[in-house]
């Protein structure tokens, strides 16, 4: 049953998960160019960690609707845009404002969820599937044969880059806690324990000529071992400072010193790269481009699902007014997969 009331999960400020208010109110209207989506699904990312602790580093003002991205149906189409899309069950990157039972988009931002991909199931490939395969194929391009190190391969972005990689016939490393190993090698790579091991020793002892490619979450300390890790003409993609995720102090500055070593990496004449990885970059200078590419792997992704080459970790599904608790949960550390959140 449809329902005509807005309601939305508000972080009003640096709380705990316990903290967040539900707000209700009237359904938004579509404006022109603009469709409605009523969610059927939005997930609790890492992004939406930070945020509530002022640490993400272009986070909008206190007090906002968090949510990275959203699946769901299409109630309602402003002027100028295709009458078709009501009905249909679609995809789209937000940033903030996903938490919510009803979010008017632009409709160039919305993409097509093809039939047979549950909501839940489709959420968790959206904005982890985008970061992984442009990650993977936009800036490593990882080609089969290679060794790559995927730091945290048992969570959200990590599983997924495992997968990709797998489908292009690349060799994986990944750091996870232990008990998370057996399902890793289950998959069919090699782990690490972050928390027992010396992780550049061991990744050494695995790869002694280096690694072509290195996907690192991690930031801080570990960037820099990521980058020595190396073989000639590899590639660091750093896409997070999660080691900061509960400092204090200036919440651009962990970036900020990422940015300021790739810089100084790429002026370095040894034929490795570095980048900082950001889904949003490019949105800026060029819309229509950075729709056309969203798009295209958006459904390189969901096309790659259909294939079997990757699956959706669904970690739990929790009702909207229990977003603490979904908070909560992926935060502990305790899940593979997304948490998601449903109407």
């Amino acid at each position: 049953m449809r329902t005509k009331e807005l309601v939305e999960v508000v972080l009003p400020g640096t709380v705990e998960p316990e903290g967040l208010q539900l707000r209700y109110g009237a359904v938004p209207v579509a404006g022109p160019g603009q469709v409605v989506i009523e969610m059927e699904a939005t997930g609790v990312s890492f992004a939406e960690q930070q945020m509530r602790r002022g640490r993400y580093y272009d986070q909008p003002p206190f007090p906002f609707v968090p949510g990275y991205d959203l699946v769901g149906t299409v109630s309602a189409a402003g002027a100028g845009v295709d009458p078709g899309l009501v009905g249909r069950r679609v995809a789209a990157l937000v940033k903030v404002g996903g938490w919510a039972s009803h979010v008017a988009v632009d409709a160039a931002d919305v993409v097509r969820v093809p039939d047979g991909i549950g909501a839940a199931e489709a959420e968790t490939l959206v904005v982890n599937g985008i970061t992984a395969w442009q990650m993977l194929h936009r800036k490593a391009r990882v080609r089969a044969g290679q060794t790559i190190l995927v730091h945290g391969a048992n969570g959200g972005v990590g599983s997924l880059l495992v997968q990709l990689a797998h489908a292009a016939g690349a060799k994986v490393i990944g750091t996870a806690s232990a008990r998370h190993h057996d399902a890793l090698r289950a998959g069919g790579v090699l782990p690490v324990d972050y928390r027992t091991e010396d992780v550049p020793a061991r990744v050494r002892e695995l790869a002694p000529a280096g690694v072509d490619a290195v996907f690192d979450h991690v930031g801080g300390r570990s960037v820099i071992d990521s980058w020595r890790l190396l073989a000639p003409g590899g590639t660091l993609v750093s896409y997070g400072s999660a080691s900061t995720r509960d400092d204090t102090g200036s919440k651009q500055w962990p970036v900020l010193r990422i940015l300021g070593r790739v810089w100084l990496w790429n002026s370095l004449p040894n034929g490795r790269r570095a980048y900082f990885f950001n889904v949003w970059a490019g949105r800026a200078f060029g819309a229509d481009r950075f729709r056309a590419r969203l798009r295209a792997d958006l459904t390189e992704v969901f096309a790659a699902f259909q294939r079997g080459e990757i699956t959706a970790h669904v970690a739990a599904r929790l009702p909207l007014a229990r977003a603490a608790e979904a908070l909560r949960l992926a935060e502990s550390g305790t899940v593979a997969g997304k948490v998601v959140l449903t109407p």
